[in-house]
């Protein structure tokens, strides 16, 4: 065996040099057929770890493959793996108590029992089987089978022949082998994150009301169509993104430059986790892949790069249900009477009996009694809502990332989007090496056209539809289903034709708003309004994007050093607006003083200096960035944002405007007099370096961290955790993620930059848990080894063997 092995890895090394030695076509067709045969057991694969723990994965197929990253992903993040596989076998309450909080990872349970009923009902509907049983396009091809069933028997090898070191999960029995399956509804589970997985706990707790119960009041309508506003904006969303493409128009070279900087979360079962995947011959992609996939989610091969940026379509709908009188759970189409289905759902709970309750589905989707508590949906005796969810049926994603990691250009990544439809709420920006750019929304809509709303929406629907994109449609007549495109893989859904695309623009930008302003010079419209919207306010963060990309545009001669500067420039454009203005009135301000939300006066003369002095960023050096945050954070907090600007929001000007801050307002006075007596009462100087009290603590030891909130419109956005006891702010949820600057220079190796800012492994113990965060903090990078040679060059390298006993 031992031979074995060691020939194994001497061929797939020789293969993978002779690869990346030939062009792409000629060693595509002479490795294809020695590497068709299936694998069938004994799987095995070849790991070579470089600097900063980032693994170069070689197998001989697909499942090989999947097994390396199965093992890969286990070594550094076995306890975040289980937890998720907890989850999505709805046991959480058996191991952890039905009451507990779950950490809102793979859906948005607030509690273990909601998310258990939930998953256990997937489980026992099969609805997961029933989609693999789909053939390719609707279900998943046979190489992205076979790459989920090598992930789960990697990490089972792994969790058979180590031993467990992270505290987190050392030595407890919810850590179990996995099935194929378990990795498969993993992948559900992120597919409906923005659908079913949004409302678990008003699918889960829907019950028909009694004949005794009193009649729930209609919802209020503007009071939901506000809630469901505020629920789809992505820009309070825990994951954003920024990304933007430069055409060869624009580069020093000819050729493409891509800067992908997702934001999401820095904890639990949504990290990235960095890699190469190689199968000689076939396959050689780098990048971050989400834990618990076998695919690379973001990343680059040797001709194209992309990313992606959470997308504003709304990912469902709701069907308004008239019920019969006699019977709440008869439901009316046409005036026939259809029976909701009963899934009785029975969950084991720790220290306690178990829990059965039923959940309701219709021939749209679950009966759903709120998404979130803002948005009630009341079931009475006379009306429901059931959630349309077209993801539910959606586990294409894998090989719409398989497709981008073949690919060889931006054409081919839009023909894998238009092959597959698998993107659940994503936007895709891409370059490549011949200069190409691309943005696109395809994602997995469902398909409702603005004739549709205006012809089918409920008077509910009739208010949330135009200002959230939530269609709520009436389900009592059959002319309001959805129907079908042509070109579209499922029922119900857009076909690739509706989607908003952008080709070859000399930049192609996203910050989280929709695809209007891709390119300020070219705006996208004649989209439907469930995609976004068109001509309305932009967010800061948007706004200073565009400013920055386009500027980068017009100069030109960029080159792999512009992205990364751009990175990390921490510019901040909220205080490029109105840092000057609000030193100013703060200077102007009787005696200095001024009053804060509790009534007492306080002495803000030292803030005036410090503000006018600030020098516009977030850098961990630069003074005065917290006292801006803090008083931006309560002035936005407080005063509408339609009162904050004397010049207000223009269609015609989106990019400047709104503009100039109303220092007039009471609220500018109090939020200024807040911010400077909470930094003093935490005993946090006025100017002190940002860096001193925005940290995060790896082995007892702090490594400042710059960037800044949403508000502020910094696009290497983080969300800090303000703990003024602990010092400012002590942590981070949610920000810069798996970052990657990515450009051509004419030879066979991409020019990447790379950068996973919490770093490879969760496990305290391990030496990469904390490497890549403070590189993250000195504003540093890895450089990607991608080519054969580099690999072997590297100081750090470490060859593992890795196979099933």
């Amino acid at each position: 065996m031992r031979t074995r092995l060691r020939r194994l890895v001497v061929t797939a090394v020789a293969l993978l040099t002779a690869a990346t030695a030939l062009p792409g076509a000629a060693a595509d067709e002479r490795s294809a057929g020695r590497h068709e045969r299936p694998s069938h057991g004994g799987l095995s694969a070849v790991i070579r770890y470089t600097e900063y723990g980032i693994p170069h994965i070689v197998a001989e197929d697909y499942a090989n493959l999947g097994f390396g990253t199965g093992w890969a992903q286990a070594e550094d993040q076995v306890c975040a793996l289980a937890d998720g596989f907890v989850t999505v076998r709805g046991e959480r309450s058996r191991h952890f108590g039905a009451d507990a909080a779950t950490d809102l990872s793979l859906s948005s349970a607030t509690t273990n029992l909601a998310s258990d009923l939930y998953f256990q009902g997937v489980r026992r509907s099969r609805t997961v089987e029933r989609l693999l049983a789909e053939p390719a396009p609707r279900g998943p091809s046979r190489d992205s089978e076979e790459l989920m069933r090598g992930f789960a028997a990697g990490y089972n090898a792994w969790l058979e022949q180590n031993r467990i070191t992270d505290p987190a999960c050392r030595g407890a029995s919810w850590v179990r082998p996995v099935s194929s399956l378990d990795v498969v509804v993993r992948g559900f589970a992120l597919a409906v994150l923005g659908g079913q997985g949004r409302a678990v706990d008003g699918i889960t707790a829907a019950r028909p009301p009694s004949g005794g119960t009193a009649a729930a009041p209609a919802p209020d309508a503007g009071a939901l169509a506000r809630a469901a506003r505020e629920l789809f904006a992505a820009d309070d969303a825990d994951m954003g993104s920024n990304a933007v493409a430069f055409s060869g128009r624009t580069t020093a070279n000819g050729r493409g430059l891509l800067l992908g900087n997702p934001h999401y979360p820095w904890h639990g079962g949504r990290r990235f986790w960095q890699s190469q995947q190689t199968i000689p011959g076939r396959l050689d992609v780098a990048g971050g892949s989400l834990l618990g996939s076998a695919t690379v989610s973001i990343g680059h091969n040797a001709h194209v790069a992309w990313s992606h940026t959470v997308a504003t379509g709304v990912p469902l709908n709701l069907h308004q249900l008239t019920l019969d009188p006699a019977d709440p759970t008869v439901y009316l189409v046409d005036g026939r009477r259809e029976r909701m289905t009963e899934r009785s759902v029975t969950v084991p709970v720790k220290d306690g009996a178990p829990v059965t309750r039923t959940q309701w589905w219709t021939r749209y989707g679950p009966v759903v009694t709120s998404l979130g508590a803002s948005l009630p949906l009341p079931w009475t005796g006379t009306t429901a809502y059931a959630l349309n969810d077209p993801n539910a049926a959606n586990l294409r994603a894998s090989d719409t990332a398989l497709g981008f990691s073949r690919a060889r250009g931006t054409g081919d990544v839009r023909d894998s989007l238009r092959r597959t439809q698998g993107l659940p709420w994503v936007n895709t920006i891409a370059a490549d090496s011949r200069g190409r750019t691309l943005f696109t929304q395809s994602q997995v809509l469902p398909r409702i056209t603005d004739e549709l709303a205006d012809r089918c929406s409920t008077p509910l629907g009739k208010v949330t539809y135009p200002s959230s994109g939530v269609a709520v449609l009436d389900g009592s007549r059959g002319d309001c289903a959805l129907g079908r495109d042509r070109d579209a893989v499922q029922p119900g859904i857009f076909g690739p034709d509706r989607m908003p695309t952008l080709e070859d623009a000399p930049y192609a930008e996203n910050s989280n708003d929709s695809a209007w302003l891709a390119n300020a010079d070219r705006p996208l419209t004649g989209y439907e309004r469930v995609f976004g919207t068109v001509g309305t306010q932009r967010s800061m963060r948007t706004r200073g994007a565009v400013e920055d990309v386009a500027a980068m545009a017009g100069r030109g001669g960029l080159t792999v050093r512009d992205l990364q500067r751009q990175q990390f420039a921490d510019r901040v454009p909220a205080g490029d607006l109105v840092a000057a203005d609000a030193a100013r009135a703060c200077a102007a301000l009787p005696g200095g003083t001024a009053t804060d939300s509790a009534g007492t006066a306080v002495d803000v003369r030292d803030a005036c200096g410090v503000l006018a002095r600030w020098d516009r960023t977030v850098d961990t050096g630069s003074r005065g960035a917290l006292l801006f945050d803090r008083f931006w954070r309560a002035l936005t907090r407080t005063v509408p944002a339609g009162r904050l600007w004397k010049v207000p929001f223009s269609p015609d000007d989106p990019v400047r405007t709104p503009n100039t801050l109303d220092t007039s307002v009471p609220g500018f006075a109090t939020a200024l007099a807040d911010a400077v007596g909470e930094l003093r009462a935490a005993g946090i100087p006025l100017g002190a370096r940002l860096g001193e009290h925005q940290f995060v603590v790896r082995g007892g030891k702090r490594i400042p961290v710059g960037g800044g909130t949403e508000s502020l419109g910094v696009w290497n956005k983080i969300e800090p955790v303000w703990d003024p006891a602990g010092g400012g702010y002590t942590e981070v949820t949610t920000g810069s993620s798996y970052i990657q600057a990515v450009g051509w220079d004419g030879s066979r190796c991409p020019v990447a930059r790379t950068l996973l800012t919490y770093s490879q492994s969760a496990d305290p113990t391990s030496p990469h848990h904390a490497d890549q965060t403070r590189l993250f903090s000195g504003e540093r990078w890895v450089t990607s080894r991608f080519c054969e040679r580099d690999i072997r060059a590297s100081p750090a390298l470490r060859v593992v063997r890795v196979r099933e006993r």
